[in-house]
This record gives C-alpha cells, structure tokens and sequence, in this order.
C-alpha cells in the first residue's frame, strides 16, 4: 500500500503532494520545501524552509532523510542503505541509517550515499561535481561479516568531484578535499586542502576565503 500511496503522489502538483505526503507518510515538509520528480520515500523525513531535492533521485531503504532550511540535493542521487528493520545484516551494531544535511548544505548531481551508518554534513558545505561515493558500510574480510561506521563532513567543508568518503571518515571545519581523492580517516585539523589516495594535507588554507564566510550556501 506504502508503494501505491508513494505512486500516486509523483502525479499531483506540489502543493497537494506535500499534503499527502504528510497525511499517509507523517513526513514533517516546510511549505516553503520542494520535492520535484524524485522517488524519496525513507522511513522519516524533514525538510525545512527552502528545502529542495531536485529531479530524478531516489531516496530509499534508510531510517531519516532531514534537510534543515535552505539545503539541496541535486538531480540522479542514489541514497540508500540498510534501515534498522533489515535484523539479518549488521547485528549488533548501534547505528543510524540516516542523512543529515545541515543548514545551506548542497549535494550537487550524480552522487552516491550510502546511508547504512549516519553522514552528517555540516552547515554551508558542498558536495561539488559529480560521481563521489559515501560509502558507510564494508565487509570486516577478517571475521567474513558486514561492518557499518558513520561518516562526518564540518561546516563550510568542500567535496571535491569523484572522490569516495569511508566509513569512520571525518573532515574538520572549513576543509577541502580536492577532486578524485580518498578520505578514509579522521581529520582534525581545520583550514586545510586534503588531497591523493588516500587523502593527506597538502597544504593549509586562509580563513580569510570568502567560501568559508559566505551567508548561502548556493554559489552563484
């Protein structure tokens, strides 16, 4: 029935869909929020004013999709995972199979997330380019079972294109990780450029760029 009610709703004006997406999902959308032609169906979802997920992308098998105000996904996203109800994979594990996208943060086109453990990304951070993989969950070859590890990106970060972020990854404030690089670790250290596979500092960074003090998250 879920899939029939999500069906139906792709055909309605915006205005209306929100409605229904309220009334038979309980979803919690701003007015001023916008999905496009997009199948985006997670077990929860939140979407603040301004809120937009644009066309062609698909939202599906995680626990929580929250967008705070102002942020975006781009056109053919793929946002999966395992949600918590999938008892055969990952015992044991505490884990949140969730985004969260912080106030004016951007995921451009064509990425992958997988949200098997939770991604934060923080306030004013990008997702640039096309084609960079999240990728929560991996296989421990040792013991022959499935591992799940969060992965976190600090505000006014910038995610350079086709790179691939791991599980247990972790990008400090003001950071950026240049084009076609591997994050497989914590970084603390803030106002830096991480860059090469796997991704070290390549060199540090001015807190005077005007990326790291914009007021919007768009760069027009």
């Amino acid at each position: 029935m879920r899939k029939i009610l999500g069906l139906i709703s792709l055909f309605l004006p915006w205005r209306i869909r929100r409605l229904w997406l309220k009334r038979f999902f309980g979803y919690k959308l701003h007015p001023k929020s916008r999905i496009r032609l997009s199948w985006v169906f997670p077990a929860h979802l939140e979407m603040g004013e301004g809120a937009v997920i644009d066309n062609f992308t698909l939202v599906k098998h995680i626990d929580t999709l929250r967008m705070e105000e102002h942020t975006f996904i781009g056109r053919l996203c793929w946002i999966t995972g395992s949600p918590l109800s999938s008892r055969e994979l990952f015992v044991g594990e505490d884990r949140q199979p969730m985004l969260h996208l912080e106030k004016h943060a951007e995921v451009t086109s064509l990425h992958h997330i997988d949200c098997t453990n939770k991604v934060r990304i923080g306030e004013y951070s990008i997702v640039a380019g096309y084609a960079t993989q999240f990728l929560t969950h991996s296989v421990d070859l040792e013991k022959s079972e499935q591992r799940s590890r969060p992965i976190t990106i600090g505000k006014y970060c910038f995610i350079g294109t086709n790179s691939v972020i791991l599980g247990g990854s972790e990008m400090a404030d003001y950071c950026v990780l240049g084009a076609k690089s591997l994050l497989n670790k914590q970084w603390t250290q803030k106002y830096v450029l991480l860059g090469g596979v796997p991704a070290k500092i390549v060199k540090e960074l001015s807190p005077d760029m005007k990326y790291f003090k914009r007021k919007k998250g768009t760069i027009s």
